[in-house]
């Protein structure tokens, strides 16, 4: 099916099953431990082995000798792979250093190596046992220092996050020169871990020459393809699975270490084997959220409205690896006919940095919605107003292209009015209740929506139950319940009448998870393949397709009524179709919009920031399912908490490698950190994004909260900090006296 023009009415309209809450099909196999996950396929694979990776314990040079005798004459040890027996090994389209180091070693913790043993404990202990001698060699570790040299770079996240290495519209320099009113601040993010609860796990079974492998990914195409590319296999020889996922926030996006490491294993010991990666190698093998260090400019006239705005933003990666994108949203979000928008990229030689939870507007409206609170104050007008006076429904860019949809200006007016705004007072340090500080912040939410090919296959059974089936994931989203709900509502059967099958490579290629884009491409795939098998049932029951309807079991049309099931009396019924999409994203700008508001009380004493209230004001499109979109936002908002308060990757700029690559050092937030939170959707139906008119909350609800807590805190406090997180060494000694 081509998308090609606005979505009439259609099935999905009805909104009998699609729109209403629904609790989680896959739920009670999750909560009573009955789901497998990668690491858990016992009956797929009952005698498995057990690996452990071995991670380099430099961040650039040379292995110069690997000494594995020792552990090869370990207790149950089968077999052990590094870059030596491995045979040749290509790097993946989407990996920018090899998954397998050695000689040359490319980061700290790149994997160099994995022993395999009958026992889980029998593969560590002997991994204890390798010893590893390395050249090292000296690197770029230090992210201001780098950038001093860094060239303009143009980034693409592949997740609706891109900007040029440079992009201007109008003079700038001019503008801002000639407004009466500026702005011209610096603000920083630290690195980021994706911290999520499953770590990265596999499972892998070779079957002569295919394999067949279980891990926890979020993209099945994509991963299948670079393993095959890395392998040097042809693609169709690998069967990779992915049913259920255990979090991922972007880190499970690419193949990582895991997956390769554990079917290199299983083919060196002619068994299967599982790899579930340590938590304290977790951080610096993979990806993470680079750091930034962002400049913004805004000149405006005395009555708010901007002339100038200038986001500039510098980032480091691996060689041939790419910039943070944090300047996209500033291209799209507020208008001012002069613009400038730039992004550096320094060479590090520090792991990977990549896609994390809305990549490139999560860090960057960390730092754009202060300063338009910044501003907002310069100006003496209040941030809610001055937001609203610079709102645009076209593209500032481009202002041929309108929006789609762009409810901005609501979610900010219904926000501030549902949180109490009106009560806030406008010069900071100013509420005290006991001995906390009080104050509000607000930011504006921002996540661009993208548009990818997705496909299904529907198939109706003869007893009238409908089969879905697709390589889409559901990393904790809630992708198994909305598409039974677009099937059950397409083919006017109860949702306990759908079956949905996920994470396969034998099921037709979707969307994939990631970017927000999972749930509303996912879901028009399935729509188009139901159309499909809506048309042939009609025709199998001899009806007009043009004039039927499918609800409460039963297919109607003239003065006709028939069982659906009737339709695969003799055999069943299969179509499979997939959602393409023509030019309407570049006729139009789909983008998601939102607001934050936030409370919170400051220890007068002791500088602890403590949240208090929080609510999210969300416009993304249709809803889908209401209560897996309210928990998709609060994930988000307890997300956007620990960036602004608690979350940073300590870099150890000597020996290149992040310090806190565990748990208990890499801080995030708890139960007892997060208080009440309110989520508000706004009723939209975005005719230009799909025929579903959906699209995705699940990074907009990150998009703007730690700006929101920022600014709160400076509410409270009259304290602002710019370098994130707001840690209370930053605003301790200035805190107002205690009287």
């Amino acid at each position: 099916m081509k998308f090609t023009e606005p979505a009439g009415t259609n099935p999905i309209d009805r909104m009998t099953v699609v729109g209403r809450v629904q609790d989680r099909i896959d739920g009670p196999r999750k909560t009573t431990g009955t789901a497998p996950y990668a690491y858990e396929r016992h009956a797929d694979a009952p005698d498995a082995a057990y690996g452990w990776i071995i991670g380099a314990a430099i961040a650039k040079g040379r292995i110069r000798s690997i000494d594995l005798d020792d552990a090869r004459g370990a207790p149950g040890v089968l077999g052990i792979v590094t870059a030596g027996n491995a045979g040749p090994l290509a790097k993946g389209n989407f990996n920018t250093a090899k998954l397998l180091g050695g000689p040359e070693v490319d980061h700290y913790h790149q994997a160099i190596a994995i022993v395999v043993a009958k026992t889980f404990e029998q593969a560590r202990a002997a991994a204890g046992l390798v010893r590893v001698d390395y050249d090292r060699a000296s690197g770029s570790f230090d992210l201001d220092s780098a950038l001093k040299t860094a060239p303009l770079v143009g980034g693409d996240s592949n997740e609706g996050s891109k900007a040029p290495a440079a992009d201007r519209v109008g003079d700038f320099e001019k503008a801002f020169a000639a407004a009466p009113v500026t702005l011209d601040a610096a603000y920083t993010t630290p690195d980021h871990s994706h911290a999520m609860m499953e770590p990265f796990a596999s499972t892998a079974l070779w079957k002569g020459d295919e394999l067949h492998i279980w891990t926890s990914n979020q993209m099945i195409d994509w991963g299948r393809g670079d393993l095959a590319k890395t392998l040097g296999i042809a693609k169709d020889k690998i069967r990779f699975m992915s049913p259920y996922v255990g979090g991922g926030f972007g880190g499970k996006l690419f193949l990582r270490a895991d997956a390769i490491m554990a079917a290199l294993a299983a083919r060196e010991v002619g068994r299967a084997v599982k790899v579930a990666m340590q938590r304290p190698l977790m951080a610096n093998n993979s990806t993470h959220r680079p750091a930034t260090r962002q400049r913004i400019r805004i000149g405006a006239a005395k009555d708010g409205t901007i002339q100038a705005i200038a986001h500039e933003s510098g980032s480091g990666d691996l060689p041939g690896g790419g910039p943070e994108t944090a300047v996209n949203q500033t291209q799209l979000l507020y208008a001012g006919p002069n613009r400038l928008t730039a992004m550096r990229l320094a060479v590090l030689n520090l792991p990977e940095g990549n896609s994390m939870r809305a990549p490139g507007e999560a860090p960057g409206m960390m730092a754009l919605e202060i300063a338009m609170d910044e501003m907002a104050e310069k100006l003496g007008m209040d941030p809610v107003a001055f937001r609203v006076k610079n709102d645009t429904q076209v593209d500032p860019q481009k202002p041929d292209r309108r929006f789609s949809q762009r409810q901005l200006v609501r979610c900010l007016e219904e926000g501030a009015q549902r949180f109490g705004w009106s009560r806030r007072q406008a010069k900071p340090g100013q509420v005290r209740d006991g001995r906390w500080l009080v104050g509000m912040g607000m930011a504006a939410a921002f996540r661009n929506h993208i548009n990818r090919r997705s496909g299904a296959r529907v198939t109706l059974q003869s007893d009238g139950r409908v089969l879905v089936e697709t390589d889409m994931t559901d990393i904790g989203t809630g992708s198994y319940t909305i598409i039974a709900q677009t099937a059950a509502e397409m083919m006017g059967v109860g949702l306990d009448r759908v079956e949905v099958r996920l994470g396969d490579s034998a099921y037709p290629v979707s969307a994939g998870s990631g970017g927000q884009f999972g749930a509303a491409n996912a879901t028009a795939g399935v729509y188009a393949a139901c159309v499909k098998l809506r048309e042939a049932v009609a025709q199998t029951l001899g009806f007009n397709s043009a004039d039927i309807a499918f609800a409460g079991g039963q297919v109607s049309g003239g003065n006709r009524s028939v069982p659906l099931r009737d339709a695969a009396k003799s055999a069943p019924l299969t179509a499979e179709d997939k959602i393409e999409f023509g030019d309407l994203g570049k006729t139009y700008q789909l983008s998601t919009f939102g607001s934050h508001f936030v409370e919170v009380g400051v220890d007068a004493y002791t500088g602890v920031v403590r949240l208090r209230r929080m609510l999210a004001v969300c416009a993304a499109g249709r809803i889908l399912n209401p209560k897996a979109a309210r928990s998709q936002v609060i994930g988000a908002m307890t997300m956007g908490v620990g960036s602004a308060l608690m979350e940073e990757l300590a870099v150890d700029t000597r020996f290149g490698f992040f310090v806190n690559h565990d748990l208990a050092g890499y801080e995030v937030p708890v139960h007892a950190d997060i208080p009440h939170q309110e989520v508000i959707f706004l009723e939209e139906a975005d005719d230009k994004a799909n025929p579903m008119k959906a699209k995705g909350v699940g990074e907009l609800g990150l998009c703007g909260v730690g700006a929101a807590v920022a600014n709160a805190v400076y509410n409270a406090t009259g304290v602002r900090v710019r370098d994130y997180p707001l840690t209370l060494e930053k605003h301790l000694d200035r805190l107002p006296e205690i009287a």
